[in-house]
């Protein structure tokens, strides 16, 4: 909004001439990382209290670790403070005919929508259960599905109108299974090796990846800190891959594919590193509010349609090295359990307690040396991932 505002302004007289900072890209991301913090900043007080005023109580199990149960009653759902933070801040400073912020976009509010009603049933419905698995399941996959079809046809192209023509040519053609060579899976540290993948295989890797980094970050939101810092830190990182992908002098040069539009994207990832810092002011030990599904969700789903755009699935991975590891111990849990159970009659476990993070809470370590760990492990797969750009 702003953009147009000052393009519109230097229209007008050549004394508004120095409004052209408006257009470079790295003003426009720093100046929404400034006003997203800013906005949590100035607005966490309030929306915590307006949470505790609707006594949306974070619910505490009793088989928890007992340690958690003095968090019986804390605000959640304030996620809402860091989905307030994105939206405003990115609104402002990205290029609004931008379509790949728009999607990401469509997918984060979406989510977040669905992890509001899921907070909404168990925190004041007191309803346990929340939304059921199937029914968030279906609602995650019918964004996925949705926002994977999207880009299935516009990673190569340039305006929306040409990729609703190339989705009825694809029609048309009897949905043949064919995408250019941008599309393609890339190998992190290998100049040349990429997978072709094909729109069903474009589609069904992207519907994995953002419901998969949903659901991973969900599963790690469950101490206090332990969720968002990653979080700032993979998005801050796929920020700098999406401004690369997005230049064609960058790209060119450090051999990755152009897709023009893309480094838009940076503006969207500054604005989600400024609201996720002025969420944890609020957030670390002792925390003041939860994030809950309302801010996991939409910031999982965020990371992995970015990943998609900026064709770094597997680099996504590696840096998110822990949202990846909780899931997988959850998964591998249950399905460890159910697989004993039905051999043995008895169910057994591999960790003390899943998801990772309170299996370690088992081992003796406290909250705080699980959170500063992880975030340390985080940083160090971030700079391995970032490592990728140049060894190739």
């Amino acid at each position: 909004m702003l953009l147009s505002l000052a393009e519109w302004l230097q229209t007008l007289s050549p004394d508004f001439g120095f409004f052209r900072v408006f257009q470079y890209l790295t003003f426009r991301a720093v100046m929404a990382a400034m006003t997203a913090l800013l906005i949590g900043l100035a607005f966490g007080p309030w929306v915590i209290r307006f949470l505790g005023a609707m006594k949306v109580g974070q619910p505490v199990r009793e088989y928890a670790m007992q340690s958690h149960l003095s968090k019986r009653g804390t605000p959640t759902m304030g996620g809402v403070l860091v989905l307030i933070g994105i939206g405003v801040s990115t609104l402002l400073w990205f290029d609004w005919s931008n379509r790949f912020v728009w999607i990401v976009m469509i997918v984060t509010f979406g989510y977040g929508a669905v992890g509001w009603v899921d907070d909404w049933r168990k925190v004041v419905r007191k309803d346990p259960e929340g939304m059921r698995s199937r029914e968030k399941f279906f609602w995650q996959s019918l964004i996925g599905l949705v926002a994977a079809l999207y880009l299935a046809f516009s990673v190569s192209e340039t305006s929306n109108l040409r990729v609703f023509e190339l989705f009825l040519r694809w029609v048309q053609s009897g949905f043949s299974n064919e995408l250019p060579p941008k599309a393609d899976l890339i190998v992190p540290f290998f100049k040349s090796i990429s997978y072709p993948l094909g729109v069903f295989g474009f589609i069904g890797l992207t519907w994995f990846v953002i419901v998969g980094t949903s659901n991973a970050v969900n599963f790690t939101d469950g101490l206090d800190g332990l969720a968002i810092m990653p979080v700032v830190m993979v998005g801050s990182a796929l920020g700098i891959f999406a401004y690369i992908v997005g230049n064609a002098v960058y790209s060119r040069y450090l051999l990755f594919p152009y897709i023009p539009g893309a480094g838009e994207l940076l503006v969207f990832c500054a604005a989600m590193a400024g609201a996720g810092l002025a969420f944890l002011w609020f957030n670390a030990n002792p925390a003041q509010v939860f994030m809950g599904d309302v801010g996991a969700l939409a910031l999982g789903g965020a990371l992995g349609t970015i990943a998609v755009i900026t064709r770094q699935e597997i680099v996504l991975a590696v840096m998110g090295g822990i949202f990846v590891a909780e899931a997988l111990s959850v998964i591998v849990q249950v399905a460890w359990f159910k697989l004993t159970k039905k051999l043995y009659g008895e169910g057994r476990r591999i960790f003390l307690m899943a998801p990772l993070h309170h299996h370690f809470e088992k081992r003796g370590w406290t909250e705080t040396q699980v959170v500063v760990r992880f975030w340390i492990i985080t940083m160090l797969l971030c700079l391995v991932g970032l490592a990728s750009l140049k060894l190739r």
